[in-house]
């Protein structure tokens, strides 16, 4: 089994949600959805060899892209949307 370490198994990526802006929250969302699939297989050799079928399936493709979604909404609203108080 090609494992990854334990290590690299971390949720969020730096322990916080906050980001300086929208473009860094994408990029977060990216990275979480990253590590959550890491994370739920772990094995470097089957998630290559599983990316022979989903790269190339649609379905799994928009499935992929809704999951970086609802991480960035969860982003933005810890971030409050990018909203400061400006006074």
């Amino acid at each position: 089994m090609n494992r990854l370490p334990d290590s690299e198994l971390i949720m969020i990526p730096g322990g916080t949600l906050i980001t300086d802006s929208p473009e860094k929250g994408r990029e977060l969302a990216m990275l979480i959805a990253r590590h959550t699939i890491h994370n739920i297989q772990p094995d470097l050799d089957v998630l290559k060899e599983g990316r022979k079928i989903y790269s190339i399936d649609p379905a799994s493709l928009i499935a992929a892209s809704q999951v970086v979604a609802i991480e960035f909404q969860t982003i933005a609203a810890a971030n409050n949307y990018w909203r400061r108080d400006k006074k």
